[in-house]
């Protein structure tokens, strides 16, 4: 069976980590394979980005800087991160309009 593969592209990402930007809404069992945040601001930033499940949250990544100009490459060497129907993976940055975050994931991963 063939893979479904999808990406997301979420521009200016919030800056507040009580409002996180939403990046993938799971709605069966996926793998992300590729989450890349990149600095647009003319200034270092950080970043952090994290799975809710079931009501707690996991941080892939906390408060990582971004150079100015700068991109951090999450999933690297063939790795993957697999979630689950109802995970979310979110996003935010310490300035507001300074993030672009580019993930790409398998969605129904085939059996």
């Amino acid at each position: 069976m063939a893979q479904d593969f999808e990406r997301n592209f979420a521009s200016s990402i919030s800056n507040s980590s009580g409002s996180p930007t939403t990046l993938v809404t799971s709605n069966s069992d996926d793998a992300i394979v590729s989450i890349r945040c990149v600095n647009k601001h003319t200034t270092a930033v950080t970043v952090s980005v994290l799975i809710s499940s079931g009501g707690t949250d996991y941080f892939v990544i906390k408060d990582a800087p971004l150079p100015t100009g700068g991109s951090l490459e999450l999933i690297d060497s063939g790795s993957k991160i697999v979630i689950q129907n109802g995970d979310v993976l979110k996003a935010y940055a310490d300035t507001a309009s300074a993030v672009d975050v580019l993930t790409s994931f398998v969605d129904a991963i085939s059996t």
